[in-house]
C-alpha cells in the first residue's frame, strides 16, 4: 500500500494510492491504517495556507516513542523545501524510519 500526503500534487504514473491534502487528512489516513503495512509512505511539507505535514510527523514519532512505530517500509519526502525537508528526515531517521528524500522527484506532479 501506497500513501501521499500533499496538497495539490499526484503521481504522475498513475499508481494507486491513498491520498490526504491536508494534515489532519493525514492524520486520519495513518490512522486508518494503523494496523497495515505501508510500503510507501510520501509526505510534503507544505500543505497549503499555514498547514505543514508536522501533526502526521508527530504522529509517527509518537508511536515510535511508546514502543509501537508505524509499518512503513521508506518514506519519501518529496517537498519542494530543503530546510522543512531536512527537519522531517531529522526527526523521522531518529525514531528509525528508513527516510528517502526525493526533492525534485519527477514522480509526483500536478495532473490537469
Amino acid at each position: 500500500m501506497i500513501l501521499l500526503v500533499d496538497d495539490l500534487r499526484s503521481f504522475v504514473d498513475g499508481r494507486r494510492a491513498e491520498v490526504a491534502r491536508t494534515s489532519a487528512a493525514g492524520v486520519a489516513l495513518l490512522e486508518r491504517h494503523r494496523a497495515a503495512r505501508v510500503e510507501e509512505l510520501w509526505l510534503d511539507h507544505d500543505l497549503g495556507g499555514d498547514d505543514t505535514i508536522w501533526p502526521v510527523v508527530e504522529v509517527l514519532e509518537r508511536a515510535a516513542f511508546e514502543g509501537r512505530p508505524f509499518d512503513v517500509g521508506v518514506i519519501v519526502i518529496h517537498s519542494a523545501n530543503p530546510a522543512g525537508a531536512a527537519k522531517m528526515a531529522q526527526a523521522l531517521r531518529h525514531w528509525g524510519y528508513r527516510v528517502r528524500a526525493a526533492s525534485g522527484s519527477v514522480e509526483v506532479g500536478f495532473l490537469d
